[in-house]
């Protein structure tokens, strides 16, 4: 008897994470990054592609772009440290110690080098390894990495947003912490908001928030701060991936990074807010494969 393959729900069609992950062979496993107990999910073959989430998020952050890059790439989505379902050492989670634990998921998984594609804080940690571990980073996308400017009404919401849906948790706080990175919040889903809900009321998670969120206090933040200094490193072919509803940043500071970083190509998705991977995710496909593959 020949086996059915299941139907598949269009990519536009979001119905839940599961259906996202519909008849995707894949792997959710915990490996020692470095001594630190590291949630991670694998699927495909192929170039390794590393995807680096947002500040106070988790690896389903990219449910939704799994099935299409796996048909290319071996993807491999993470906790970062503090985040998710990984470990949550007492200290603040600073750029630095974010890309070496980074590196360290690589090595815990045989990975030498990897394209990375990081969002928000994740597009940071990203750029920032690609400057300073040049030989672990194959190409680099940076999508809407967030406030290059450091302002500090974003960096006050981001934190008070972030501590606020940990310390009242609740559907409503939290639910308007993720709506805040969408620019259509229909798609912020009752699932989605108990999935965050659950991380967030883990035992312990009100200090790893307090750690998560350290960088938008400028004494944690200064050190890395975005700057032609480091950026000029960045040796990666590098595609800035923004959107015109980015409530971190505009294009302007797209603009900015295009002449910090050697050679960047700047693509703008339309009709998207922080998180273009859920609400276009289309868009953000085309732009991956295209880029990932050799294109700018």
């Amino acid at each position: 008897m020949t086996a059915t393959q299941p139907t598949l729900p269009a990519t536009g069609a979001h119905v839940s994470i599961w259906a996202d992950l519909l008849g995707v062979d894949l792997q959710q496993r915990f490996v020692d990054a470095g001594g630190i107990r590291t949630r991670v999910l694998e699927a495909g073959d192929g170039p390794a592609l590393m995807m680096v989430h947002g500040t106070g998020g988790h690896l389903e952050a990219y449910a939704r772009n799994v099935r299409v890059l796996s048909e290319s790439f071996h993807v491999v989505l993470y906790d970062m440290i503090g985040h998710g379902y990984t470990d949550k050492p007492d200290r603040p989670y600073t750029i630095e110690v974010m890309s070496d634990h980074l590196v360290a998921t690589l090595d815990a998984l045989g990975i030498e080098h990897a394209h990375l594609s990081g969002e928000s804080i994740g597009g940071w940690v990203a750029a920032w390894t690609a400057a300073h571990r040049a030989d672990r980073v194959d190409r680099l996308v940076l999508n809407t990495p967030g406030n290059i400017t450091n302002k500090p009404q974003v960096m006050a919401a981001v934190r008070d947003s972030s501590l606020k849906a940990v310390r009242e948790a609740s559907p409503e706080t939290v639910r308007a912490r993720v709506e805040w990175l969408f620019h259509d919040t229909s798609l912020v889903t009752d699932e989605l908001v108990a999935l965050r809900l659950a991380i967030y009321t883990q035992p312990g998670f009100e200090r790893a928030m307090t750690n998560i969120v350290a960088v938008q206090n400028w004494e944690y933040r200064e050190p890395y701060v975005w700057s032609p200094s480091w950026c000029g490193q960045i040796t990666a072919p590098t595609l800035l991936l923004w959107t015109d509803h980015d409530p971190t940043g505009g294009v302007d500071e797209a603009e900015l990074l295009r002449e910090w970083i050697p050679d960047a190509a700047l693509e703008v998705i339309e009709g998207a807010g922080h998180w273009p991977q859920w609400e276009k995710p289309d868009e953000f496909h085309r732009a991956h494969l295209r880029f990932l593959n050799g294109g700018i």
